[in-house]
């Protein structure tokens, strides 16, 4: 398989993209408000989260760019497809926006149920176009359901 470098490019730099702009609500709330909440023993270290997002952002990318290059059956499944991972990658900014933003774990907790729900059906739907590109996405699925126990968690320790 021929690699289409300028392709794989545009597809991770679209997912890091949005990563760069849920950064933006992200950073500055970090060392302040997100610092001063109660968090369960289990929460990761801050640092962490950076380099975890980054290189799911970037695999993200390269399931994206599988998914274009495969030959499909039928056009509309992979457009589909690409319409589901587009609604979750939203989803994922809003997650952002809401929690670190607006501040409020709450709304962001129903944000991230629709988004897990979301990347369980992009996987289904890149799999039958890529079974690798589906399977690429599975850490993604895990981390955002331990990010939902976490936000949960955080919520409940914070009334």
């Amino acid at each position: 398989m021929l690699i289409k470098i300028p392709q794989l490019i545009l597809s991770i730099g679209f997912c890091l993209g949005a990563g760069v702009l849920g950064s933006f609500f992200t950073t500055s709330s970090v060392s302040t408000w997100y610092a001063t909440l109660n968090k369960p023993f289990f929460s990761p270290p801050n640092w962490i989260f950076g380099p975890v997002w980054i290189t799911l952002y970037i695999v993200m990318g390269i399931a994206l760019y599988l998914v274009q290059i495969s030959k499909c059956k039928f056009q509309s499944e992979k457009i589909k497809a690409v319409k589901i991972f587009a609604t979750q990658l939203v989803l994922n900014v809003s997650w952002s926006i809401i929690f670190f933003g607006f501040q409020n774990p709450t709304l962001a907790f129903v944000d991230i149920l629709p988004l897990w729900v979301t990347i369980f059906l992009t996987i289904k739907a890149f799999a039958k176009i890529n079974k690798l590109a589906g399977n690429l996405l599975i850490p993604y699925l895990l981390w955002v359901a331990f990010a939902a126990i976490l936000n949960l968690s955080i919520v409940f320790l914070n009334p």
